[in-house]
């Protein structure tokens, strides 16, 4: 994992009541994170993903992981960096999409 990765996974996601894992294969691509119960993709993207080429990969990849029916949630990983708080925020918020009763609430750590 990416430090960005292990940020996002070790402070927020590893223990979020939507139940995340790791690494998620969805026919010939990996996800880098995955609730089953809310449908939720995360991509962790680095600014690599901003070159022409690798956006037309994400964009095909990311309609291939939709055709799962689930929801893909791309973060880039200077949001990460900077504004921890928001892209949790924003992941709860697109859990709590999904599965409305859920309770977010949880404290992050730094």
């Amino acid at each position: 994992m990416t430090p960005e990765e292990k940020h996002l996974w070790y402070d927020f996601l590893r223990e979020h009541p939507a139940r995340f894992t790791r690494q998620k294969v969805f026919g010939r691509y990996i996800a880098d994170f995955y609730s089953a119960k809310a449908r939720l993709v995360v991509e962790v993207d680095g600014s690599w993903h901003y070159a022409e080429d690798a956006q037309v990969h994400d964009n095909e990849r990311t309609a291939y992981m939709e055709n799962y029916g689930v929801r893909v949630f791309r973060i880039d990983n200077s949001e990460i960096n900077t504004d921890f708080d928001n892209v949790c925020a924003w992941i709860d918020d697109a859990v709590r999409e999904a599965i409305p009763d859920i309770n977010c609430n949880k404290s992050i750590s730094k």
